[in-house]
């Protein structure tokens, strides 16, 4: 009964078992059914969670024991602890003050008000010190007199720390600190402007009111001037404020104390669209530095298309194309070193694609896709038709920018009067930099096959040519890649060759060569990667490649380097040569009915078996591909697309595949780099990176391997393997490194059932693969070792508790080893479910005595603790156990002296 629960928790608590004693209580609450004892209940189990410090738990029970009898003394003393311990001071003095107003004479009362007085007297003495703190520090910052550069150093980090944390924050606020953060931003002395840009991020960080206020105060223009500044530090600083207020903006408040001061911000779209409206402007601006165009399109990028197709509105989208597409397309169009050009850097360029391609695929419609190629095409139009040359080259410019982005928008505008014949005749200039611009648009034309067949016919020859005559290095480079572009287009099918017997080789041998000589520039340079990317399809390319450590270091270094234009490539050159794409093996059936309707069918290159495949993974890893991999995921850039991530968490899974690779995969730095792989980007790519995570989990010791709070960061993705769309390997694998991370700590094991990932466990111990039953049962026994999952085995109606009974008497070990495992487990931890054994299966007797005479002395040792433990919880169970034969097979295993 309820009653008899309640004493045996008393009795619990009284021993200092707090846990058993919450579980007794939680028991019979279950049972109880009257008003006040349902109090005295929630009153008794405040007082264990005040014990087991769960002071949040403690303060809701305590709340319910107030809430059935406003004037319990014990309930109010208990809520006033755990307020105490929550940092709520005020509220806990409250409930105090109402207990001695209740027993005026008692003791405990008083001194506990007496502590709490002092204790916020102290808290209100710091506060005023931190108001004294802040003004210091602004007057050591503005003293123009003041010469101690450390001094002032240290001043601007205490205010940046400050700012971090939120009371800290307010208290800058409250001190009229935005004025003074205006004043140091105003110095134009670079580390001033940082200092107050770093305090403004953690002013703004999540909180929508004083975003708002902060806006009002700096204006728009400024902040947007300070984005343009040359100062490389300022510019970036600039750009991550801008972002803060923009996710501050569009999410309004992420931290708890949502309530009265969100109430009183008005609708934030105005302050969103005034802010990127500056930022359109300053894409044009000709005072505004390279850097800080890049980082304006960057931004863009950012925030203006939506998160997730589930968002339904796309209006930021629409307006921006309306009111900006043309200034975006001004930055693709630039021809860099013509007259009046915009000031740009080497990634503008791939930045402007990206964006353009992130606000076409926001589109939702065809209506709002033919505005944007209207757009577009009244643009080229424009700078094409009475422009002279310099016109026909933006509009070339921008046709190569938009193929590299919206590719649609690309070939429409391709296919409008007289563009491709421009691009054509450019191609044979005397100039080289009209040459390049016209290289380049039919370089990325034939990227598209609808344009490839019509390039093959009529620039392979002009292509060629330009290779063998042309002087220019720049030049042939780029004329190479077109030729090895048009060279690929049968892919790893080994019967499509496209060029004569040798000649792929050839290209390949110049783009290593070009690729290793440090003379040339790092942006022609990268298009030999581009060659790389196409030419590694076929595997004698990919085995010549991995044999030459200079290319494969360069193209290492390159990928490291300042141009992230690169970034691509590079992974496209080592998805191929670890074959790391997707491949099924086709239906032998479909290939005897391709063979009898003489239907082209692909071959396999004899060097992409996979003996080859994981020799060229060795020498990859030899020669520092890992270092290169985690350099290129650290980027914060527009090219790290969401298709690179994928083609990088491939080649990470292909690394990984054996066993012994995956400390050296750990130790350069691959474990971190595949983190935030598995958090974003395509679904396949995070699945693919998930995976590797997990083959490293199985195989490692995971608190080596992801050190400090990175561990828990890694429990997310391995969930994301236990998905139903996921395969059966990705399943079996999650779940085996789940197993390992749930048997180290509570602390992980409350992370995995904070990602509700308990249930999908216990979805698979009814799968009908054995090793995925196997790896789900075994990580289920982990997970027992929490309280919350001790208590889901007696939850009434639930089946989980007989499906282990029953498991441990299966036939296949293993199983039985997992199952009988988990029962130990329970009933040591968690003595009710003892009771419930006999109740769930009237087999249970059999099972335990089937474990005590298995031959196997693991399953004997789980046995007899399951047993021991059923012995010691209640003398009913206990008669049952002796009723059966259960004391001659102890009796009999007690006296074997080869299994102490």
């Amino acid at each position: 009964t309820a009653e008899q629960l309640r004493a045996r928790g008393n009795a619990l608590f009284q021993a200092g078992d707090h846990g058993a004693a919450l579980a007794a209580y939680t028991e019979a609450l279950s049972l109880s059914d009257t008003a006040s004892e349902r109090a005295v209940l929630h009153r008794n189990r405040a007082a264990c969670y005040l014990k087991l410090e769960d002071y949040a738990k403690a303060e809701a029970d305590a709340t319910k024991a107030i809430e059935a009898d406003g004037r319990d003394v014990k309930a109010l003393f208990r809520r006033s602890q755990a307020l105490q311990q929550l940092g709520r001071l005020d509220q806990a003095v409250t409930d105090l003050q109402r207990c001695v107003s209740l027993e005026p004479r008692n003791k405990a009362f008083q001194e506990a008000l007496r502590a709490l007085g002092s204790s916020m007297h102290e808290k209100m003495k710091a506060m005023s010190c931190t108001d004294s703190k802040v003004e210091q520090m602004f007057q050591i910052l503005l003293d123009l007199d003041e010469k101690d550069a450390d001094k002032k150093q240290k001043a601007a980090q205490n205010l940046i720390v400050l700012a971090r944390e939120e009371a800290g924050a307010e208290k800058i606020f409250q001190s009229d600190g935005v004025r003074l953060l205006v004043q140091l931003l105003d110095t134009a002395k670079a580390d001033l402007m940082l200092a107050a840009l770093r305090t403004l991020v953690g002013l703004c960080s999540g909180h929508r009111s004083r975003t708002t206020a902060i806006l009002a105060e700096l204006g728009a223009p400024r902040l947007a001037a300070v984005l343009g500044v040359e100062h490389e530090q300022v510019s970036l600083a600039a750009c991550n404020l801008l972002h803060v207020m923009f996710d501050s903006l569009k999410e309004g408040l992420q931290k708890d104390f949502r309530g009265k001061e969100d109430a009183v911000v008005l609708d934030s779209s105005r302050d969103l669209k005034l802010l990127i409206k500056h930022l359109l402007e300053l894409l044009v601006l000709e005072g505004a530095s390279a850097h800080g165009r890049d980082n304006a399109l960057n931004l863009l990028i950012k925030v203006v298309p939506r998160k997730s197709p589930k968002e339904t509105n796309n209006s930021l989208s629409l307006w921006v194309i309306d009111q900006g597409l043309k200034k975006i397309l001004e930055v693709g169009s630039t021809v860099c070193g013509s007259l009046g050009s915009l000031p740009v850097t080497e990634n503008s360029r791939m930045s402007t694609s990206v964006l353009l391609s992130k606000l076409y695929e926001d589109l939702k419609c065809d209506a709002e896709r033919e505005n944007f190629h209207h757009l577009c095409e009244d643009y080229v139009r424009s700078w094409f038709e009475g422009h002279e040359l310099l016109g026909k080259l933006r509009a070339i410019q921008t046709v190569s920018c938009l193929l590299q982005g919206p590719s649609d928008a690309g070939n429409r505008v391709l296919e409008l009067e007289g563009i491709m014949d421009s691009v054509l005749s450019l191609c044979a200039s005397v100039c080289e930099a009209h040459q390049l611009v016209a290289v380049e648009a039919l370089i990325h034309a034939a990227d598209k096959a609808k344009r490839a067949s019509f390039i093959t016919a009529n620039g392979v020859n002009l292509l060629k040519e330009i290779y063998k005559h042309s002087e220019r290095d720049s030049i042939r480079i780029r004329a190479l890649v077109g030729l090895c572009k048009l060279g690929s287009a049968g892919g790893t099918d080994f019967s499509m060759k496209q060029f004569a017997e040798g000649s792929t080789m050839k290209l390949a041998k110049q783009c290593r060569k070009w690729l290793c000589n440090e003379a040339i520039d790092a942006g022609t340079r990268r298009w030999a990667v581009e060659g790389l990317a196409y030419l590694t399809f076929d595997a004698d390319v990919k085995e010549e490649f991995v044999e030459d450590k200079a290319a494969m270091q360069a193209m290492f270094q390159l990928a490291k380097s300042e141009d992230r234009s690169v970034l691509y490539a590079v992974a496209s050159t080592l998805v191929n040569c670890t074959n790391s794409y997707d491949h099924e093996e086709p239906d032998p059936q479909m290939l005897e009915l391709a063979k009898y309707a003489k239907q082209h069918i692909p071959e396999q290159h004899p060097k992409d078996k996979p003996e080859f495949v994981k020799r060229r993974v060795r020498k990859l890893l030899t020669a520092g591909v890992v270092s290169a991999l985690a350099c290129m995921v650290k980027s914060e850039n527009p090219a790290l697309t969401n298709s690179c991530r994928e083609l990088i968490s491939r080649v990470f899974l292909a690394l990984v595949e054996e066993a012994e690779d995956r400390g050296g995969v750990v130790a350069q730095g691959g474990g971190k780099a595949l983190i935030p792989l598995s958090l974003e980007g395509t679904e396949v790519g995070q699945t693919k990176a998930a995976q590797a995570l997990a083959k490293i989990t199985i195989t490692s010791n995971p608190e080596m391997a992801f050190p400090g709070e990175r561990i828990y960061e890694v429990v997310r993705p391995l969930v994301s393997l236990l998905h139903l769309q996921r395969t059966g390997l990705e399943n079996f694998e999650g779940l085996m490194a789940l197993t390992n991370l749930a048997g180290i700590s509570e602390r992980l094991r409350q992370k995995i059932l904070k990602e509700r990932a308990v249930p999908m466990i216990e979805g698979y111990m009814f799968e009908e693969h054995d090793l995925i039953r196997l790896a789900a049962t075994e990580c289920m026994c982990n997970m027992a070792m929490s309280k919350e999952v001790q208590e889901m085995f007696l939850a009434e109606g639930s089946d989980r508790l007989k499906l282990m009974v029953l498991y441990s008497g299966e036939e296949d070990e293993k199983l039985r080893r997992a199952a009988s495992g988990t029962l130990a487990m329970l009933t040591a931890l968690h003595p009710p479910i003892c009771k419930r054994i006999p109740q769930v299966t009237v087999h249970w007797l059999e099972i335990l005595q089937a474990l005590l005479l298995s031959p196997s002395a693991e399953l004997q040792h789980r046995g007899a603790v399951v047993v021991m433990n059923m012995m010691a919880s209640a003398r009913d169970v206990a008669e049952q156990l002796i009723a059966s034969e259960m004391l001659e097979i102890l009796s009999v295993l007690a006296k074997d002296k080869d299994k102490p």
